[in-house]
C-alpha cells in the first residue's frame, strides 16, 4: 500500500495506507461516492480531525480516566471474540461432492414456475379494444403495428413486448388471460385496473428445475451457514462448560 503522507498531526503521519483503511469504514450508502475527489477530500478531514480531537484527549489526559479504560476493556473483547470466531469458523468449507449431494437430493427445491413470453396493448375504453383487435383480424394492422399507435403502455413502443414473466408478476385478471391463451391468438378485451388488454402470447415455457450451476452459489452459502452455525453452538456449548461459574 502507498506510504505517501497526507498529513502529520503532533508528529504523526496520516498515509495514503492509513486513508484507504479508513475510507473501508465509510457507511454501505455512501460507498458509491468514494472515487468522488470532493467526497474524498472531505473524509479526508474527517480523518484529520478524528486525529487532533485524539490529541486532545491525550492532552486532557483522558487514557487515565474509569471510562477510557472501561471502553478500551471493552473493545478488547470484542476484539478477541471476533478474532477468535474467525480462528474457529475460518477454516471451514464446503466441498463439490456435498454440493452435488444437496443438489440431487432436493431438486425439487429448485422449481422454476412456468413462465410465459408475451405482448400486449393497453386502452382506456372496451371499445377501442375491440376496434384495434378488428382492425387487427382484418389484417389492417399487425399487433406490434398496433401496439405502437394506440397502446397506451410504455411497452407499446416496443410493439407491447412484455418479455418473460411468470405468475404473480401480473395483476390477476391479466395473469388469468394469458396464461389461458393460445400461442399466436389475439385474445382480449381483458380488463383490469389499468385498462383493457389486448394479450398476445409469442410462447410459452413450462415449469423446470434450475440446473445445479445455477443454484450452486446458493447452496454453497446455505451448506456454510449450517455448517458455520454447528461448530459455533457446539463451541460455545464447549466454552460455557469450560468457563462459565455457577
Amino acid at each position: 500500500m502507498s506510504t505517501n503522507i497526507l498529513a502529520k498531526i503532533a508528529g504523526k503521519e496520516i498515509t495514503e495506507a492509513d486513508f484507504e483503511v479508513f475510507l473501508k469504514g465509510v457507511p454501505r450508502e455512501q460507498q458509491a461516492y468514494i472515487s468522488n475527489p470532493e467526497f474524498r477530500k472531505q473524509c479526508l478531514e474527517q480523518l484529520i480531525s478524528l486525529h487532533l480531537f485524539a490529541k486532545l484527549g491525550e492532552e486532557l489526559k483522558l487514557e487515565e480516566t474509569q471510562e477510557f479504560k472501561k471502553v478500551i476493556e471493552n473493545a478488547k473483547t470484542d476484539i478477541l471474540a471476533q478474532l477468535a470466531m474467525k480462528e474457529i469458523l475460518g477454516g471451514i468449507t464446503v466441498t463439490e461432492e456435498e454440493l452435488t449431494a444437496f443438489y440431487e437430493m432436493n431438486k425439487q427445491e429448485f422449481k422454476k414456475g412456468a413462465t410465459i413470453n408475451a405482448k400486449h396493448i393497453l386502452t382506456d375504453s372496451e371499445e377501442k379494444c375491440n376496434d384495434i383487435l378488428a382492425a387487427i383480424g382484418k389484417g389492417e394492422k399487425t399487433f406490434e403495428d398496433a401496439a405502437k399507435e394506440f397502446s397506451t403502455c410504455p411497452s407499446g413502443a416496443k410493439g407491447g413486448d412484455l418479455g418473460t414473466f411468470g405468475k404473480g408478476q401480473m395483476v390477476k385478471e391479466f395473469e388469468e388471460a394469458a396464461f389461458a391463451a393460445e400461442i399466436g391468438q389475439v385474445t382480449g378485451p381483458v380488463k383490469t385496473q389499468f385498462g383493457y388488454h389486448l394479450i398476445k402470447v409469442e410462447k410459452k415455457n413450462e415449469e423446470t428445475i434450475a440446473t445445479f450451476e445455477e443454484v450452486r452459489e446458493t447452496i454453497r452459502r446455505n451448506l456454510l451457514q449450517q455448517k458455520q452455525n454447528a461448530v459455533y453452538t457446539a463451541k460455545v456449548s464447549e466454552l460455557r462448560g469450560k468457563y462459565v461459574e455457577e
